[in-house]
């Protein structure tokens, strides 16, 4: 597997559903992104079982995405009709309802390939998970295999990490959440921090 943390994020434009149900033919990653961060993440299949609750989880944490400005989109080897039908379909009924990002249909499966997601015999995507800064680089991502469920949070935190070494300098330790202090990066600053921490890691 490829790992694509400090390189620029595939771009790539293909038809998605976007947030207000619209359907398009040209959904474009960059222009899409346009000087934001973005959450780019695949999941298998859609009318199946551990991906809706991700979906929702991402989808109602939207509007923390966009206080931090993170545009959140989805990726499966669905199409876009069939992205349209489970939004269509009420959680009750097994669908998503209305989720408050763009659903992006991989029919050709490059966009997996070139996240390096895609599990060949199956014809599905690995629960990649990537974090792609303002400059349109990869700063961090994660992969699941097919049964194990992503935590929204985590994203989160993991964005807050991100936007405080950008804007402090200081690197995050094991743990840190947002409103925790930082660790300056060299010996003297993690001998600082360890002396007052190292317990409670």
């Amino acid at each position: 597997m490829s790992v694509l943390v400090g390189k620029p994020a595939p771009d790539f434009t293909a038809a998605a559903v976007l947030a207000d149900g619209e359907i398009v033919e040209d959904f474009n990653l960059k222009s899409h992104l346009a000087g934001s961060y973005g959450l780019v993440f695949f999941y298998p299949l859609d009318f199946t079982f551990v991906c809706p609750s991700e979906i929702l989880a991402y989808s109602n944490r939207v509007p923390q995405f966009k206080e931090r400005n993170v545009k959140v989109v989805a990726v499966s080897v669905d199409s876009q009709y069939t992205h349209n039908a489970w939004r269509n379909t009420a959680p009750k009924d097994g669908g998503l309802g209305p989720v408050q990002f763009p659903m992006v249909a991989d029919m050709t499966k490059q966009i997996a390939r070139d996240y390096d997601v895609l599990i060949e015999d199956a014809g599905v995507a690995l629960r990649g998970t990537f974090l792609i800064d303002r400059e349109g680089i990869v700063r961090h991502q994660l992969v699941n295999d097919l049964p194990l469920g992503r935590n929204a949070d985590e994203a989160l935190r993991m964005v807050d990490a991100l936007q405080f070494h950008e804007e402090n300098g200081e690197v995050c330790p094991a743990g840190w959440q947002k409103g925790a202090e930082g660790m300056k990066a060299d010996p003297k600053g993690v001998a600082e921090y360890l002396g007052t921490h190292a317990e409670a890691l």
